[in-house]
C-alpha cells in the first residue's frame, strides 16, 4: 500500500509542477502592465506655444519608428468639445513620426492634444500636451483625455505572453529531448508535447484577440467590435502573431510524426538498427532534426520580431541573438521538465543498502539506456548554456547601456535578480551533473538524480518568468534616455525639489511624483513633476494635478494647472505670493477608477 501511495506520489510531482507554474504566471498576470519604449522627442506645435495663426498640421517625432492607430490623434478645443481631424500618417520617409491634418477655422483659445501610438517592439505609449492659438484661454475645461491603459486588459494580454513563453519552453525543449537524448521510452512524453502545443495555440489566440484594445487601451469587449480583428492584422505585430499560428500546423503534424517514435534503446539487443549500434545516426533522425530545428528557428523569430530586438540599435545582431537566447532557454528548460518525466516514470526498487536515501536502484535493463540519455542531456545543456551566457551578456549591454542603470532601472535591477537566479540554477545542474556520472558509473544516484533534476526545473521556471517580465520592460538604456530627456531640473541652483508618495489602494498602485519648483522662490515659479511607479520607473499617467496651500495665511488651495508635457507634467505660470511652509498635495489617476493623492511641505523663500 505504502509503495502505491510513492508511486501515485510520483506521478502528480510534474502535475503539482505544471499547477504551480500555471499560479505562478496568473499572479505575474495581475501586475501592471510593460512600459511604453518609444519616447517623444519633439512635438511641431510644441507643447505650451502660443501661435499667431492656426496650424494646419501637427507632427510629433518619436525616438524609434512607430505605429499609428484608426484613432492615434484627438484634437479638443478650448471648450472641451472634440475637433474632427485628417487621418493619421507617417510624415513621408519617416516612421519614427506621426502626423495629422487640422481643419480650417480652428479659432483661438488653448488646444489639447491627446495622441497614441505603437512603438516598434509592439508597446503602445501615449500623451497629452496644449498649444495655443492668437492667446491661451483664461480657462481651459476640463478634458478626458482617453485611458492610458485599461488594467484587465493589460493583465489579461501579460498573462497571454508569460502561458506563450512557457508553451514555447515545453514544446521546443521536449521535442529537441526526443530527438538529441533518445530517451528509453519517449511514450511519456506525448503529454508534455501536447500540453505545450495546446498551450502555445491558445495563448497565441488570445493575444490576437486582445492585440486591439490593448493597443487602444480600451477594455476587454472591444476585442469583439467588427474592425478589432482586421485592425490587428493589418499591424506588425498582428501579422507575427498569424505567422506563429500558422507555423503551428506544420508543427502539429512534426509532432505526430515524432510521437510515433518507438523505444530506441541503448544496450545492444532487438530495435537497434546497424547505423545506431555503430553510433550513426540514421537518415530519418537526421531528417526529423533538420525539419525541427527549421520549425523552431521560425517560432523563435516571432517573438525576436516583435520584441526588444526588433528596435534600437543592431536590430539584424541583436533579433540573432535573441533567437539563441530563446531556443536555448528552451532546450535547456523544457529539456528539464522532459528529462523530470522520463526519471519519474522509471520502475525503480529499493534496497537496504539505500541507507542514505540517495541510491535508488531500478532494474538493470533500464538503468543503462537511461544513463546514456540522461548523459546527452547534460552534454546539451552544457551547450545551452554556453549560448545562454554568450546571449545574454550581449543583450544586458545592448539593454542596459551603462552600469549605473544595472542598479539605478527597473530592467536593471530584474537582470540582477535574473543573474542570481541563473548561478543559482548552475549550481544545481552541477549537482545533476554529479548524479549522472554515478548513474552511468554504478548504476546508483537515480532518487537522487530524480530530486536534482527536480529542483533544476523549479529554479529553471523561476528564471524563464523573470525573462518574460524582462522583456516586457523598459530597457535600462531607453529608460536613461527618457530619463534624461524629461527636465528634471533636480540639479538646478536654487531649484526646490519634493516628492510626493501616492497609493491608488489597487495593485501596484503605489508611486511617486517627484515636483520640481524653480526658482523655489516668491513669484513666478515654473513646475515640473514626473511620475515614478512601483518599480521607480517612469511612469505615463492620464491625469496629474497639483495644488499648494499656505494654512498660516488661509491661503489656496492654488490649482498648479499642470499639462501634460509628453513624458512629464508641467507648467510655467505658478504664482506663489508669499515665503512659507506650503503644502503642496499631488493627486495621481492611473485609470478612470483608480486615482491617488499624497501631500508634502515646500519651503518658499524670498
Amino acid at each position: 500500500m505504502g509503495q502505491a501511495r510513492d508511486a501515485g506520489a510520483r506521478r502528480r510531482l510534474p502535475r503539482l509542477a505544471l499547477l504551480g507554474v500555471l499560479v505562478a504566471l496568473l499572479l505575474l498576470g495581475g501586475a501592471g502592465a510593460a512600459s511604453a519604449h518609444a519616447g517623444l522627442r519633439s512635438a511641431d506645435p510644441a507643447d505650451g506655444t502660443v501661435l499667431a495663426s492656426a496650424p494646419r498640421a501637427l507632427t510629433l517625432t518619436f525616438t524609434e519608428s512607430v505605429g499609428l492607430l484608426d484613432d492615434s490623434f484627438r484634437l479638443f478645443a478650448p471648450d472641451g468639445r472634440r475637433v474632427r481631424t485628417g487621418e493619421p500618417r507617417h510624415a513621408p520617409g519617416r516612421t519614427d513620426t506621426a502626423q495629422v491634418a487640422f481643419p480650417a477655422g480652428l479659432g483661438q483659445g488653448t488646444f489639447t492634444v491627446a495622441w497614441r501610438v505603437v512603438s516598434a517592439d509592439s508597446h503602445p505609449v501615449s500623451g497629452a500636451f496644449t498649444f495655443s492659438v492668437g492667446r491661451p484661454s483664461p480657462a481651459t475645461a476640463a478634458v478626458d483625455t482617453g485611458p492610458a491603459e485599461d488594467p484587465l486588459t493589460g493583465s489579461l494580454y501579460d498573462l497571454a505572453r508569460y502561458a506563450a513563453y512557457g508553451a514555447a519552453a515545453l514544446l521546443v525543449g521536449t521535442a529537441a529531448f526526443v530527438l538529441l537524448c533518445r530517451p528509453p521510452d519517449p511514450g511519456p512524453l506525448r503529454r508534455p508535447l501536447a500540453a505545450g502545443w495546446w498551450l502555445l495555440l491558445a495563448a497565441t489566440l488570445a493575444l490576437v484577440v486582445l492585440r486591439a484594445p490593448y493597443e487602444s487601451g480600451a477594455g476587454p469587449a472591444a476585442a469583439f467590435t467588427p474592425s478589432a480583428l482586421s485592425r490587428t492584422l493589418a499591424t506588425r505585430p498582428g501579422v507575427v502573431l498569424l505567422i506563429r499560428l500558422a507555423l503551428l500546423a506544420p508543427t502539429a503534424l512534426f509532432l505526430v510524426r515524432l510521437c510515433r517514435r518507438g523505444p530506441q534503446p541503448d544496450a545492444p539487443g532487438e530495435g537497434r538498427t546497424a547505423p545506431q549500434r555503430e553510433g550513426r545516426t540514421p537518415a530519418s533522425s537526421r531528417a526529423a532534426l533538420a525539419t525541427g530545428a527549421v520549425l523552431a528557428l521560425a517560432l523563435a523569430l516571432t517573438w525576436a520580431a516583435s520584441d526588444h530586438a526588433s528596435a534600437g540599435l543592431q536590430v539584424p545582431a541583436a533579433m540573432a541573438s535573441s533567437v539563441l537566447h530563446l531556443l536555448a532557454m528552451a532546450v535547456w528548460l523544457g529539456g528539464l521538465t522532459a528529462l523530470l518525466t522520463t526519471l519519474q516514470r522509471t520502475p525503480r526498487t529499493t534496497t537496504a543498502a539505500d541507507t542514505d536515501g540517495s541510491a535508488g536502484t531500478a532494474p538493470a535493463a533500464l538503468v543503462a539506456p537511461l544513463a546514456a540519455t540522461a548523459a546527452r542531456f547534460s552534454r546539451l545543456a552544457f551547450l545551452a548554456v554556453t549560448v545562454l551566457v554568450a546571449t545574454g551578456i550581449y543583450q544586458s549591454w545592448r539593454g542596459l547601456g551603462s552600469w549605473p542603470a544595472l542598479t539605478g532601472t527597473a530592467y536593471g535591477r530584474l537582470l540582477l535578480v535574473k543573474l542570481f537566479a541563473v548561478v543559482l540554477l548552475l549550481a544545481v545542474a552541477a549537482g545533476s551533473r554529479h548524479w549522472t556520472a554515478r548513474l552511468a558509473a554504478a548504476r546508483t544516484g537515480l532518487r537522487a538524480l530524480r530530486r536534482s533534476v527536480l529542483a533544476e526545473v523549479a529554479v529553471g521556471v523561476a528564471v524563464l518568468m523573470v525573462s518574460t517580465v524582462l522583456s516586457g520592460t523598459l530597457p535600462g538604456r531607453a529608460a536613461t534616455e527618457a530619463a534624461e530627456a524629461a527636465p528634471v531640473a533636480a540639479g538646478v541652483p536654487g531649484a526646490s525639489v519634493t516628492e510626493i508618495p501616492f497609493d491608488t489602494g489597487s495593485p501596484g498602485g503605489r508611486g511617486t511624483v517627484q515636483i520640481t519648483l524653480e526658482p523655489g522662490r516668491v513669484g513666478q515659479n515654473a513646475v515640473e513633476a514626473v511620475v515614478f511607479g512601483p518599480d521607480g520607473g517612469l511612469s505615463t499617467v492620464p491625469e496629474l494635478r497639483l495644488s499648494l496651500s499656505l494654512p498660516d495665511r488661509d491661503i489656496g488651495p492654488i490649482d498648479a494647472r499642470l499639462v501634460n508635457r509628453g513624458g512629464y507634467w508641467g507648467t510655467d505660470s505658478l504664482n506663489l505670493p508669499f515665503p512659507g511652509a506650503w503644502s503642496a498635495k499631488a493627486t495621481v489617476r492611473v485609470s478612470d477608477l483608480d486615482q491617488g493623492s499624497g501631500s508634502r511641505t515646500v519651503r518658499i523663500t524670498r
